[in-house]
């Protein structure tokens, strides 16, 4: 809704000021014709007694027009400032950025990066050498596996959807429940992780130490022989560099309206308005980094594994929607395996509250209907961008 809406529907409630005008001239003459006929102190009280209430009248008139004049600037106010109306929304909404950031204590170089995607493809990272990082995230796949639960170690199916490595440098944090604050830290938890790649990071660093190709990298990188921080910082490194190229959404952003087609465009307007999906889907991410519960599941504790607070059972954090065409199946399990099933749930699959009996964080859009969701994924399908070309390397 915009201001000029909102005048519309509140036009004719101010009152006119000439209707104060000509209701006075009314009785401005009744006073006088009063006078002229009937002189005197009776004549002349009966006058005051009229100014005063034309007085009364005319103060009654202006309070009102004060009061609805304020009514109209708090609207408009309100209107301007809330970011849940209009077109304002779409300014949660900015083009990726094309250069990830590095902490101060990783700085970027290529030889680091080269180093971290040789140790990025590199199975011998795993405790029975047979999984390597790229495993679970194949370039070929946008840096996602393709299956709806991750497989581990000697093939276990874990509990949890792999999600993509494409533009993760720019999150803040790492892991479907945030257990990682850093790329840093998350490089190291699925190395040593026993459902996951089940090694130890003393016998890696020796096993690594053994290889002079490795070695003399690190010496060249890190002044150093192969260590584990080495390690997790080499593979941050490689990860920052997993950034596509703007996506034809991004180019609308820029100014490009071309970009995007009618049904797409459609799409957005519901994205940042009746289907509110801007509400967490933000920033150059699409994604406020957040935990919220959907009731999917009532097995997997979420962010409560890390924070141990029972209110955070079953929430998990907002995915990037950057390239999601690409990275089905869909929802930390992997239940939806389709874009127009994930919005299909919003619409209408979202249960009163979770199996446990806790409060769902997001209610269902029951008042919107399905001949909309093509539009919106439409939209979504604007959101993928050209993946940078990566293959595997020689090993040391």
């Amino acid at each position: 809704m915009t201001a000029s809406l909102c005048g519309d529907r509140i036009e004719g409630l101010f009152v006119p000021l000439d209707a104060v005008d000509s209701d006075a001239r009314d009785l401005l003459a009744g006073i006088t014709k009063v006078e002229q006929t009937r002189p005197g102190t009776e004549n002349r009280n009966s006058s005051r007694m009229a100014l005063y209430i034309l007085e009364m009248r005319i103060l009654r008139r202006l309070v009102l027009v004060l009061l609805l004049s304020a009514v109209l600037l708090a609207s408009v106010l309100c209107l301007s400032a809330d970011p849940a109306e209009g077109e304002s929304r779409e300014q949660l909404l900015v083009p990726l950025p094309q250069t990830a950031p590095a902490p101060k204590d990783n700085p970027m170089t290529p030889e680091k990066v080269a180093l971290g995607k040789q140790l990025f493809f590199d199975p011998r990272l795993s405790g029975d050498n047979s999984m390597s990082c790229a495993t679970c995230h194949l370039p070929e796949k946008a840096f996602g596996d393709g299956l709806p639960r991750a497989k581990g170690h000697d093939g276990k199916i874990l509990g949890r959807n792999t999600p993509s490595l494409l533009n993760v440098s720019f999150f803040e944090g790492y892991d479907w429940d945030g257990r990682a604050r850093s790329l840093e830290e998350q490089a190291l938890g699925p190395i040593q992780s026993p459902d996951e790649m089940n090694q130890d990071l003393a016998e890696l660093e020796r096993e690594l130490n053994a290889i002079p190709g490795y070695v003399q990298q690190f010496q060249k990188v890190f002044g150093a022989n192969v260590n584990r921080d080495g390690i997790a910082k080499s593979l941050a490194a490689f990860q920052r560099t997993l950034v596509t190229q703007p996506s034809p959404f991004d180019r609308y952003l820029r100014g490009e309206k071309e970009a995007l087609s009618a049904e797409a465009k459609r799409g957005l307007e519901l994205f940042v308005g009746d289907a509110d999906c801007v509400r967490c889907h933000r920033g150059p991410l699409l994604s406020d980094g957040k935990f919220y519960r959907l009731g999917l599941s009532s097995k997997d504790d979420g962010r409560m594994f890390v924070t141990g607070k029972k209110e955070d059972k079953g929430r998990f954090r907002t995915p990037s929607l950057r390239n999601i065409s690409e990275t089905g199946p869909y929802m930390h399990n992997g239940s939806r395996k389709t874009l127009s099933e994930v919005v299909e749930f919003y619409y209408r699959g979202i249960p009163p509250e979770a199996a446990d009996g806790l409060p769902v964080d997001v209610k269902p859009l029951l008042a919107l209907t399905f001949t909309e969701i093509p539009a919106v994924v439409a939209f979504l399908e604007s959101l993928t961008g050209e993946p940078p070309e990566i293959s595997a390397p020689k090993l040391p």
